[in-house]
């Protein structure tokens, strides 16, 4: 999301918040990546992703995924189990970039309310840059096995225990004005999740004038004060 001169901490891989949900291993998968082996799994991703966005996840099967590679099945079950398996880390990206967007180093000296707005602006800009595949779980919900849903649920109670502390710390302040902080929180915060209905590349708007926009609205749910 936006850029700013603060430092924001970004969550280790091992981070137990942002971990992947746990996927079984299967016969043959790949053990250990390694840059080439990480270039593959990106190829067969994008092809899928590509497959998923423009026919759904039911209509889309793993001859199809091989078909769009041009490779043979054993070498897209040897990066993965299988197609949910797919699915769910083409997901599982966008849900960290958006729910870690508060994640600034405790050292960040900002105002509450600078925070808020520079953490929303991220969430919104996360959801458009990973677009479409950040649209996937508002368009098929019932994909997700119920591992990764928990962990995605984690994900945004991180992200929402963050937000609400800093929202009262800025009416506190003076800067913002509202009453129900977590009403207030949720309804912010539902401007991207609106974006899978609506959004799609290449319109009349850039994806910075989208931002901005949808950022600017999200100031006025949360009663962003007018400087003097």
């Amino acid at each position: 999301m936006g850029i700013t001169s603060a430092t924001r901490h970004k969550p280790s891989g091992d981070d137990e918040t942002t971990t992947q949900p746990h996927l079984p291993q299967g016969t043959g998968r790949q053990r250990a990546a390694t840059q080439g082996t990480d270039l593959q799994r990106e190829r067969i991703l994008q092809a899928a992703a590509q497959l998923f966005a423009a026919q759904g996840y039911a209509n889309t099967t793993m001859a199809q995924i091989v078909r769009a590679l041009g490779v043979t099945k054993p070498f897209v079950y040897y990066y993965f189990r299988d197609k949910q398996e797919i699915f769910e880390t083409l997901s599982w990206r966008p849900a960290v970039d958006c729910f870690t967007a508060l994640d600034f180093a405790a050292t960040d000296p900002r105002r509450a309310s600078e925070k808020v707005i520079d953490g929303i602006e991220r969430l919104i800009r996360a959801t458009i840059t990973h677009h479409p595949v950040a649209f996937f779980p508002y368009r098929e919900p019932q994909v997700y096995r119920p591992e990764y849903i928990a962990a995605q649920k984690k994900l945004a109670h991180h992200f929402y225990d963050l937000l609400c502390p800093l929202l009262e710390e800025a009416r506190r302040d003076g800067d913002l004005d509202f009453a129900e902080t977590k009403i207030t929180a949720l309804a912010a915060c539902s401007l991207p999740g609106f974006l899978y209905s609506w959004y799609r590349p290449g319109g009349r708007l850039s994806i910075d004038e989208v931002v901005a926009e949808l950022t600017k609205l999200a100031g006025r749910v949360i009663g962003l004060q007018a400087k003097n």
